[in-house]
């Protein structure tokens, strides 16, 4: 078997620390899917505004090299626990396969180049898409579904606040990306940190290369607060 990819999506996710672990948890978050030229057709797009949200199904280009485990250790238990990688939505998959749902955000078709925009996608940017499907709410949607260890939407929020002495460099960064401030917010919000770190109690300072600036944090008595935000180029 042998699968094409269609496109590739644009995301403010540069690198893999700091990317929702689940969608929709950032729905600030805009993303862009540029279809390749075979795949660009306008035709394979009639009637997709007629829904409110489509699955993504995508590689994990990243990690598709790396082989796989049986065994995996889902973030949301801490990183210790196992669980079967069949049990769990970890990138280490046999055909590294992944599958998210995401907001339809628009689409527009210029010189033959087609793009879908997408919002509360939990993909790194570069990432090869597969295929789209339309999300269908009576399908899809199962109020009654358990949902074993992840049964809820995480609610342990972490309080994020800006430093001071960044209100000039806040108010440039939204001149060039509009939402930079959201989208700070909300990403460290769900605390990207490894769980390893969560519990230790000194000062931790972290940085992620998040849409075209490198944000840079620090973690104390459970609270993030934003030290600098620079442009990458």
């Amino acid at each position: 078997m042998h699968l094409s990819p269609i496109g590739t999506i644009l995301t403010p996710y540069k690198e893999k620390f700091a990317i929702p672990r689940q969608p929709g948890l950032v729905s600030s978050a805009v993303g862009e899917i540029h279809l390749f030229d075979d795949y660009a057709d306008p035709n394979g797009f009639r009637g997709i505004e007629q829904f409110s949200h489509l699955w993504l199904l995508f590689q994990f280009h990243q990690t598709a090299d790396r082989g796989w485990s049986p065994l995996v250790r889902p973030p949301r238990l801490g990183g210790n626990a196992k669980l079967g990688v069949f049990a769990t939505r970890s990138t280490h998959r046999p055909n590294g396969i992944g599958l998210s749902v995401v907001e339809f955000a628009g689409l527009t078709t210029t010189k033959g180049k087609t793009v879908l925009k997408v919002r509360g996608m939990d993909l790194m940017d570069g990432t090869p898409i597969l295929d789209i499907k339309p999300y269908l709410p009576y399908a899809d949607a199962l109020p009654l579904a358990q949902g074993g260890f992840a049964s809820e939407m995480p609610d342990n929020q972490m309080p994020v606040s800006f430093h001071p002495n960044l209100a000039p460099a806040l108010a440039k960064a939204e001149q060039l990306h509009p939402g930079i401030t959201e989208l700070i917010s909300q990403v460290l919000a769900q605390d990207p940190r490894p769980a390893y770190k969560k519990h230790q109690p000194q000062i931790q300072e972290f940085g992620v290369k998040l849409g075209a600036f490198n944000i840079r944090w620090q973690v104390e008595n459970g609270q993030s607060l934003v030290t600098a935000i620079v442009p990458l180029n």
